[in-house]
């Protein structure tokens, strides 16, 4: 598995850091780059907020004091929530439309629960934390790995991409992307898209009966880690819609993803088959990867970047067919 996994630049380490990029003149190119933030803990999410910067660790969301202008974090942060580390570990974060809660998307810590549920507990879904009481709860459920998350604007509703089990095949189940229901549950590990059994899992049936079917299949394996609302007329010949950030796949005979993808909306629901944005990251013979993408999101002077964490470089995608 190690070797498939490396095949696809699949593993690495951490720096725990977070690095800034400032384009202080405008021309699309940071010309400042700092280290902002460091001995961190496999950071991954990030939500500025005010005066206030939430980093989503491995261990747990820390809040630490931003001013505007800042170009380094020195002070020491104050921890918020605590994640057991190990497993699925990225923490994505994603504030409430208010700014007074943070949803935070937490992986589960295996492939099915082969280690008991109680080793599980608390994982594989999105929690909701009231920044002001400090209370936190679990928002929904059964969400095996759930990464991007992105606000719905003609709805207000909450949208996550989710990393499938692995084990059935190539296109067995589907990655997905899929709008999420306050206290839904979403079938992991019991059963996937719907009440599908997965016959690998002791059984709840009490559970695989509530299980909600999601929205929107996104192919088997493509690791699709990052999202984000697209507004129309963003990029020349897009719509609405949602971006995802598809890191590619290492568990399926030919490897998929690898790209960043468009899914068009209309009236707030996924509207037709997904168009590529960026492409070309891994090579016809999948004997090598030039790049990964993660992260995507819309810059203030309307760019779409992207985050290549094989590449070791941020997209700036200006329209169809350019990228700087």
């Amino acid at each position: 598995m190690f070797s498939t996994m490396k095949r696809a630049a699949a593993v690495g380490t951490s720096p725990n850091r977070i690095t800034l990029l400032r384009d202080a003149d405008g021309d699309g190119v940071a010309e400042i780059r700092t280290a902002f933030l460091d001995q961190l803990n496999q950071p991954f999410g990030m939500a500025l907020l005010g005066e206030r910067l939430y980093v989503g660790n491995t261990d747990g969301v820390v809040a630490f004091p931003y001013e505007t202008g800042d170009t380094r974090i020195s002070a020491a942060g104050r921890k918020l929530a605590d994640f057991k580390a190990g497993g699925h570990w990225t923490r994505s974060l994603l504030a409430s439309r208010d700014g007074r809660k943070l949803f935070i998307g937490v992986g589960s810590l295996s492939n099915i629960g082969e280690r008991g549920m109680a080793a599980e507990e608390g994982r594989a879904a999105i929690h909701e934390l009231d920044l002001e009481s400090g209370e936190r709860r679990i928002f929904a459920s059964g969400l095996r790995n759930p990464v991007g998350m992105a606000w719905e604007p003609t709805t207000d509703a909450l949208w996550t991409v989710v990393n499938e089990r692995d084990g059935l095949g190539d296109e067995t189940p589907p990655d997905y992307l899929t709008s999420v229901r306050d206290l839904g549950f979403y079938g992991w590990p019991y059963c996937y898209w719907g009440q599908i059994v997965d016959d690998r899992v002791p059984q709840d049936p009490a559970m695989v009966a509530t299980a909600i079917t999601p929205d929107y299949a996104l192919g088997g394996h493509t690791a699709s880690l990052g999202l984000c609302w697209l507004p129309a007329g963003t990029l020349p010949g897009f719509p609405d819609g949602m971006v995802v950030g598809q890191h590619g796949s290492w568990n399926r005979s030919t490897l998929r993803g690898y790209k960043v993808v468009f899914v068009p909306f209309v009236n707030g629901r996924p509207a037709g088959p997904p168009r590529d944005i960026l492409s070309g990251f891994l090579s016809p013979d999948e004997r090598a990867s030039y790049g990964r993408p993660v992260g995507v999101a819309i810059g203030p002077d309307g760019s779409l970047l992207v985050a290549d964490d094989v590449g070791d470089v941020i997209w700036r995608v200006t329209g169809e067919a350019e990228c700087g």
